[in-house]
């Protein structure tokens, strides 16, 4: 062993960060062990082109913990948000419809699809919000583990009082959107197909399912939860990209004494007594440490980084049917102008330029993209979602250009008959910009350069293993106590001394904050007196 610490974090992504801060201000000796030459994970900004610059993987922002965000003292070092005017544009083949701006606006454009529909709006928003704010409450509180002794039993009744608190109203939307489909819950509110897709989307952001997958309801109310400069609800750009997170977060690591190391990839993590006591690095350097905080995802720490022997045997057969890959192909773009869309036509910064841009007008159209990426590998019409950061933040793009970030469903994670990524990304990237260019016939044209991650880039670029956003999948039996298995819900692995920060973790996926808050207070709690006590 060549150097001795109090706790080592396994890659140094936002959650890896964030554990890494409150371990350290509590006067731990904390290194971050980071594989690539740039801190920060899928949250980064990274030049793809000459003077063009985006957000390489993350793209927006709503979801980090406000608690986080004033612990690190983000707003003080510089970090700014800007608010999406709107939330998202749907263009249609001879229409288009926008979301977002305030229910009174939102209910005047309903109106255009659907009088009941948009008088139906508030009484939706407003349930929507009570679950919502139940999971603002939850992300910051460890899971109840099973098995976990009294510290379980005091969790699980202080968490269910809050549920049972609710009105019975409200707990039968909470269990309608844990159990059903999206379809199957906007069924039950709205009955315009084009209004019921503006809130179908979030349902397969970042998951490999159909609006019609039982539990799709559940990723729709997640990307809800968020909050933007207090705004419940809202999403905003990270000026300077989602890497000024990440930057100003390894400031407030180094105010604290946290040491970063970039391009120190961990090989495996060392075991000794069925206690992890460091890791290895892949260049053979071996560091000790009594507490590993691994910031990756379960499928990679369990099934690449961990000897199977070191594991019990019960937990390494679930970790083996964890489920993960989210369907995700990723793209950022320089452009030479702005996307002049048909039924919208403007090459001029206008407000539907500076919100989400969605094409996919339907569930229909989302659910035959998911049987296309399952039958062939993607569809000839597949989900995209385009933000365009430098219609609001002009550090991104020479004067006068612009930067967008493509994000794209349903991609398979693995495609069929034996086909890999590495011979398919040019061509899923050309279908993704042709979809784009029929509804903005000038798109092609104006692509100066482009910056391809397929499921397979994401996984070797940013260990997501089968290009999984969320370090797996966020369905029912993946999700609170049970993630990433039941009875480790907790962010304590089998192994003693091995700790999971990532978003592998309860509340899952999207740039939170939370796992890694979550996890260092256990690891506190553990090395507490009285946390040995209840444990």
């Amino acid at each position: 062993m060549t150097k001795s610490y109090d706790a080592l974090i396994i890659g140094g992504g936002h959650n890896g960060l964030v554990c890494a801060f409150y371990l350290a201000r509590a006067g731990l000796k904390v290194r971050v062990l980071e594989r690539r030459h740039i801190v920060g994970g899928a949250a980064v900004t990274e030049e793809f082109a000459p003077g063009f610059r985006n957000s390489t993987a993350s793209y927006t922002v709503s979801l980090l913990r406000p608690k986080v965000i004033k612990d690190m003292r983000l707003h003080e070092r510089g970090w700014r948000i800007i608010e999406r005017t709107i939330s998202n544009f749907f263009p249609h083949d001879d229409g288009y419809l926008k979301l977002g701006g305030g229910t009174a606006r939102t209910q005047a454009e309903f109106a255009r699809f659907s009088a009941r529909d948009a008088a139906t709006l508030p009484r939706y928003e407003e349930a929507l919000e009570r679950v919502a704010q139940v999971l603002r409450d939850l992300a910051l509180k460890t899971p109840p583990n099973a098995g976990g002794g009294l510290r379980a039993l005091i969790a699980a009744a202080a968490q269910g009082k809050r549920l049972t608190g609710m009105s019975i109203e409200a707990q039968r939307d909470v269990m309608d959107l844990f159990v059903k489909s999206a379809r199957d819950f906007l069924d039950g509110w709205y009955e315009d197909e084009f209004v019921k897709a503006a809130f179908g989307f979030d349902a397969v952001v970042g998951n490999y399912a159909s609006p019609d997958t039982p539990g799709s309801a559940y990723v729709l109310l997640h990307h809800v939860f968020g909050e933007v400069n207090g705004k419940y609800g809202a999403w905003g750009h990270s000026v300077g990209g989602m890497g000024a997170i990440t930057q100003y977060m390894a400031e407030a690591c180094a105010d604290v004494g946290v040491e970063i190391s970039l391009e120190a990839p961990v090989d495996r993590v060392l075991v000794d007594g069925k206690r992890a006591v460091g890791v290895r690095l892949e260049t053979g350097e071996e560091i000790a440490a009594k507490i590993v905080a691994a910031n990756v995802g379960p499928a990679l720490l369990f099934r690449r980084m961990v000897e199977r022997a070191d594991l019990p045997a019960d937990f390494a057969h679930r970790i083996d049917r964890f489920k993960a890959g989210s369907g995700t192909f990723r793209m950022n773009v320089a452009l030479s102008e702005l996307p002049d869309f048909s039924v919208l036509p403007s090459t001029a910064i206008a407000e539907h330029h500076t919100c989400g841009i969605i094409i996919a007008p339907t569930m229909d159209y989302m659910d035959k993209a998911f049987d296309d990426a399952k039958a062939k590998g993607w569809s000839d019409a597949p989900i995209v979602e385009m933000k365009i950061p430098s219609s609001v933040d002009d550090s991104l793009a020479p004067k006068g250009q612009h930067v967008a970030s493509l994000f794209c469903q349903q991609f398979a994670p693995e495609l069929p008959d034996g086909r890999s990524w590495d011979g398919e990304r040019e061509a899923a990237a050309d279908c993704i910009i042709d979809t784009v260019t029929k509804h903005a016939p000038n798109f092609k044209s104006s692509i100066i350069a482009r910056q391809i991650h397929s499921p397979l880039d994401l996984e070797r670029k940013f260990g997501l293993i089968g290009g999984d956003i969320f370090h797996g999948h966020m369905s029912l039996d993946q999700l609170w106590a049970a993630r990433p298995v039941l009875g480790h819900g907790d962010y304590r692995s089998p192994i003693k001394g091995l700790y999971m920060c990532g978003s592998g973790t309860h509340p899952g996926g999207g740039v939170t904050g939370a796992p890694g808050h979550n996890a260092a207070h256990e690891i506190l709690r553990d090395r507490s007196l009285f946390g040995r006590l209840l444990g």
